[in-house]
């Protein structure tokens, strides 16, 4: 994990704060932060569908808040998500 994310450019700072202007997004960055999850974990314990907690979680990767991996599971393959950074910091000059 990057301790720090800096962002400079425009199209990067409005992607971000859309992404965690979302209560339930800004919650699984928070649920992340000391431990990897996977999907359905992360949505049980956010009280969403794996649907829609896939959905939130591919917003915030694209802002380049969260990584995701795929490893095999009970069921086939899971996607394990985490965060990757601890700290945002934003350059609006």
């Amino acid at each position: 994990m990057t301790d720090t994310l800096e962002l400079n450019d425009e199209k990067q700072i409005i992607t971000l704060a859309k992404a965690l202007s979302s209560p339930t997004r800004y919650n699984i960055v928070k649920l992340l932060l000391d431990k990897e999850m996977d999907i359905s974990s992360i949505a049980k314990r956010m009280k969403q569908t794996e649907a829609n907690t896939s959905a939130q979680i591919k917003y915030l990767e694209r802002a380049g808040v969260l990584d995701s991996r795929y490893e095999p599971g009970a069921h086939g393959v899971r996607k394990v998500c985490k965060t990757k950074v601890r700290k945002i910091i934003l350059n609006v000059e």
